[in-house]
């Protein structure tokens, strides 16, 4: 397995270092027995310490989860936790997938806009022009999954939404949480 442990604007020592591996790989190594990577990001926000976690599974499906904390050490213990939490969760999707699933996750370049919002949310006049501004692009990848891996992946990334190339059908869907608890599937293909 791969780590990347890194810090932003904070310097992560050896030992740091190594507790992550020891930790991380001892989590892995119970859920996911080929190897994988794992992108480890601590930062300070104000007064407490911020760890993000990333793991990116063999089967091409990825793991997020994110701690704060104000010891840098226990920030990244309640990371990891999440992950084992994540991983414990999904162990038998996770190897029922692998199964039927010989090649990994096969993904599509696309691109992603952040869009400005409005900067008063009171005003009650139109806008001048119905045109968003852009404030940042960059790309993303649609993985092309089943609807079930869809949804694990959306929980495993602990997203609202996630849009994703069906693979019976090679249409672009979405599933995302509604309010009431459930899960919502959007299958334009379906619709005709």
């Amino acid at each position: 397995m791969r780590y990347q442990v890194s810090g932003i604007h904070i310097d992560i020592g050896d030992a740091l270092k190594e507790h992550v591996e020891t930790e991380l790989g001892s989590v892995v190594q119970k859920y996911a027995g080929r190897p994988i990577e794992a992108n480890v990001v601590f930062s300070k926000d104000a007064t407490e310490f911020v760890c993000e976690t990333t793991l990116h599974l063999s089967t091409g499906l990825t793991a997020k989860a994110s701690a704060h904390a104000f010891d840098i050490y226990e920030c990244f213990d309640q990371c990891c936790e999440k992950i084992d939490k994540q991983m414990r969760r999904y162990k038998r999707r996770l190897k029922d997938h692998h199964r039927d699933r010989e090649n990994p996750v096969e993904s599509l370049m696309a691109s992603a806009y952040i869009l400005a919002g409005s900067k008063d949310e009171t005003e009650e006049h139109e806008p001048e022009t119905l045109q968003p501004i852009i404030i940042a692009e960059m790309t993303t990848k649609i993985k092309s999954l089943s609807v079930g891996e869809a949804v694990m992946q959306m929980e495993l990334d602990n997203a609202l939404v996630l849009v994703f190339k069906n693979e019976r059908n090679d249409g672009l869907n979405v599933v995302y949480k509604r309010e009431d608890g459930n899960i919502g599937w959007i299958d334009p293909t379906d619709g005709k």
